[in-house]
């Protein structure tokens, strides 16, 4: 494999203030936004009601535990989570998140999704020649961007910044007392007819969502690259991948640092640490939860019982009708373009992460002579190749969004079993004794990793069984 030792003898950087922190949060916040925010647990409230709502507070929940842990070791150590498991597993290890990135991910029925609330606002019948248009503008954007976790971030922060104010108003507007005293109830698990979940409920979309509670599967690994070329703690010592046409060259380093473990050093850590968890507390977990349950609740509001909207993402077409039904035409079109755009840059920010994460696992899966510069080649060929695959998909006549993205969602819990134990062995096993995860954190993990396993080998076992 192409790794080195860390190198010793760097000191750990003071903490930078909270304002200045944000930005990894809102790639991941956005990353969640197309598919857990607004297709899975929206059409799951569509279908069965508020009652199953306090499960997506449960999922966003877990996943701010795990990205928590993900962080942790890349603040500490300046180099990825992908480069630690290689050390301890080694080309086993690039070779898993390779492939758990790229099959469960290369289903494009997020886009599908975009591009279906797209018709709908300018009136036309869908077809795949619009989501694959889609599929390489993305790849222009990205391509073009001369430093990719700035273009991603820049981005992703515009589009939330306008979007979620529009639905939460949205919702207010359309939404009565009795409506919020109905989400009140599913906040502790009591639904109409039913506690915690209805009998009928799909377990595979049920497993789905709770995997997209969130960015979801190994996009939460993101984070870990994320804080590296944010600058971070110790990963102020690493570069970033730049454009391959408009970006400057940087020094980009796969392996990472060793501090010592004075007072100094520690006091830095325990600042960075904190600070954060504030971050991914306010940005993340807050405004994830917080948009889930708008946005589910806008869903029941609008389309709860209709009888057109089963397994079918035509749900949010006729929350788009409802809205104009009671406000005016102009505001549901509206409707549908915010959708649309939040679609559009999950997608963007979908290909922009699991192209990062398969690069830097193809160069760590390299000979030594391959270089990590060459992580900017493979990121750029690695795009492009997913949105290849897209295009195929659709052309074979893969269409319907919510199947494409539920499918994608079962391989995703899946490979979030796997990588929470491997995170949770990694950070107390490699890290200095006072920054390693404490008993809390140590139980929260093991919950997840035990919940995320048992509900996909049930789910599983299942359906071979049909």
């Amino acid at each position: 494999m192409n790794l080195k030792p860390r190198e010793k003898g760097k000191a750990f950087p003071e903490a930078l203030p909270l304002k200045k922190l944000l930005g990894p949060s809102f790639i991941l916040l956005g990353l969640g936004l197309g598919s857990g925010e607004l297709i899975l647990w929206p059409y799951l409230s569509s279908q069965f009601g508020l009652g199953i709502i306090w499960a997506a507070v449960l999922g966003i929940t877990f996943q701010f535990i795990l990205n928590m842990e993900i962080a942790r070791y890349t603040l500490v150590t300046g180099e990825s989570v992908f480069v630690g498991l290689a050390r301890k597993l080694g080309r086993f290890s690039p070779l898993w998140f390779i492939f758990s990135t790229f099959i469960p991910w290369v289903w494009p029925g997020i886009v599908a999704a975009s591009a279906t609330m797209l018709a709908a606002l300018i009136g036309i019948d869908y077809t795949p020649i619009l989501p694959i248009s889609m599929l390489v503008l993305i790849g222009i954007i990205l391509t073009l961007g001369p430093v990719l976790y700035k273009t991603q971030e820049s981005l992703q922060k515009a589009v939330i910044i306008i979007g979620v104010p529009f639905v939460f108003i949205l919702t207010f507007i359309m939404s009565g007392p009795s409506d919020w005293s109905t989400l009140a109830w599913g906040l502790i698990g009591r639904g109409e007819g039913f506690w915690f979940l209805p009998r009928a409920i799909p377990l595979a979309t049920l497993l789905g969502a709770f995997a997209y509670a969130g960015a979801g599967g190994n996009l939460n690994l993101a984070q870990s690259l994320y804080v590296k070329a944010k600058g971070y703690g110790m990963g102020k010592y690493a570069g970033d991948i730049t454009s391959v046409i408009t970006g400057k060259k940087q020094s980009l380093r796969l392996e990472g640092y060793a501090f010592e473990a004075n007072k100094i050093n520690l006091k830095n850590f325990q600042a960075w640490w904190k600070r954060i968890n504030i971050e991914h507390l306010l940005v993340f977990w807050a405004t994830g939860a917080l948009t889930m349950i708008i946005l589910s609740l806008l869903s029941y509001v609008t389309v709860y019982g209709n009888t057109q909207t089963q397994t079918s993402i035509n749900f949010v077409i006729f929350e788009g009708k409802a809205i104009s039904e009671v406000l005016n035409a102009s505001i549901g079109k509206l409707f549908y373009a915010v959708v649309c755009v939040m679609l559009f840059f999950t997608q963007f920010s979908v290909f922009g992460s699991t192209s990062r994460i398969i690069s830097e696992n193809l160069v760590i899966f390299s000979p030594q002579k391959i270089k990590s510069e060459k992580i900017s080649v493979f990121f750029y060929l690695t795009l492009w190749l997913q949105i290849i695959a897209g295009v195929i998909i659709f052309m074979l006549g893969f269409t319907e969004p919510l199947a494409l993205v539920i499918l994608g969602a079962v391989l995703n819990a899946f490979s979030m079993f796997i990588y929470s134990g491997l995170i949770l062995w990694l950070n107390k096993s490699e890290l200095p004794h006072p920054t390693k995860p404490g008993i809390f954190r140590f139980a929260a993990v093991t919950v997840a990793f035990l919940f995320y396993g048992g509900f996909s080998i049930f789910t599983i076992w299942q359906y071979l069984s049909v």
